[in-house]
Formats: structure tokens, sequence, C-alpha cells
């Protein structure tokens, strides 16, 4: 077993458990996923790449904000975002953005773009908040958990951005690569930007804890 999978295996089994015992929640897998991503990626790189798929992606030492969330949803949740998005696209193109003058889904690279991620969770029902016009980049409407998923408008020129919430309370952390690869840092430092939207998506829970058609958010 090389030394990466190792790692992988005994972080897979110590986030399966929280304090007190108790089974960590999706959200706090996805958190789990995302710390594990700190220090692997040092680097920044939103070329387009021929990727294979289903499960294709850029080498890990580099990549773009959105590359933070499928990694983590890969390894937290086995859910596959390339093929999920490129799949929602196929069924109803014409209900994604469309910027790039695209007349077909590409699987290369429409997962890595932070505005199809936003669709593709609203269209799943894991819009908690977006916003209708300018907003602080801290000021997010309701509690922020551990797996929530944020987007801003970054400056300068407005690019969007994605990150994985990975601590709440006074003062909420997240993991994103905004251009120095990826890095656990304070929301505080995301002020200066524009919040734009708080999403919260998961796997489908069990059966029996499924109520009032929640299954496809985290905890």
């Amino acid at each position: 077993m090389t030394p990466s999978r190792r790692a992988v295996l005994v972080g897979l089994g110590a986030e399966l458990a929280a304090p007190g015992g108790q089974a960590a929640t999706p959200g706090e897998r996805l958190a789990a996923a995302a710390r594990r991503q700190v220090g692997v990626t040092p680097g920044y790189d939103p070329a387009y790449r021929k990727l294979a798929y289903p499960g294709g992606d850029v080498p890990r030492r580099t990549g773009v904000c959105a590359d933070v969330v499928v990694r983590a949803v890969r390894d937290a949740w086995g859910l596959d975002l390339q093929q999920l998005i490129h799949e929602d696209m196929a069924g109803d193109f014409a209900a994604y953005p469309t910027t790039w003058g695209l007349k077909r889904p590409d699987a290369n690279i429409d997962h890595r773009r932070v505005p199809n991620l936003e669709t593709f969770w609203r269209r799943q029902g894991a819009k908690l908040w977006e916003a209708d016009g300018w907003r602080l980049g801290v000021d997010f409407s309701g509690a922020l958990r551990p797996g929530d998923l944020l987007t801003w408008l970054t400056l300068p020129g407005g690019r969007p951005h994605v990150a994985i919430v990975v601590a709440g309370g006074l003062w909420p952390r997240i993991v994103q690569n905004n251009g120095g690869g990826t890095r656990e840092e304070p929301l505080a430092l995301m002020a200066i930007h524009a919040a734009h939207g708080h999403y919260r998506w998961g796997p489908p829970l069990p059966r029996a804890d499924l109520s009032g058609g929640r299954g496809r958010r985290s905890g």
C-alpha cells in the first residue's frame, strides 16, 4: 500500500467518529475530506484540460476552487460531480448558464465552473440562500455548518468562487483554493468580496432518517 493510500484510509477511519462517539454527519465528512487537501495542493491552474470520464481530475498538486469541492465530494461520499453535472446538463442543457457559449455539455470543464455547481445544487434543492444584491463576503444568511458550500463574486472583476465550510460558530473557517493552493482560512478573509450563495447538499440519508424531503441535504 502506498503512503498516500494509507493516509487516505487512516483519515477516513478517523472522520467516521465524532466527539462523544457519535457518527460523523455527511457534512463533517465533507469538511474532513476538504482539510486533507491542505498541503497536497500547493498550486492553482485554471487551464482547460482533457479529463478522463467519469472520475477525471487534474493532478492533485494543482487545480481551481471547484476542484477542492469535486475532490472532497468524491473522497467523502463517493459521489462524482463530474458525472452528476454532465448527466444533468445532458438532460436539460438550457437550465445551465450560457456564459461560455457552449452548444452541448463538456465533461472536461463543466463541473469545474462555479455557476454550473450553483445551478446543480439549486436543482437538487440544496439552496439555503442566494444574494439578490451586493452583500459583504461574510454576510451569509443563516448559521454555517461543516460541509456547507459557499460562493462569492470576488474582487477584482467578480470572478465566481466556491469554498467548503469546515467550522461554524462565531469564527467560521473554510477550505478553499483562491489562487495560492488549497488552504484552511478564516471566513473573515473573504469579507471584501461579495457573498453570493449558501448551499447544503449531500448524499441521500438512510431511509429511516428521511423527513420532509430533506434526503439530499447533508448534516
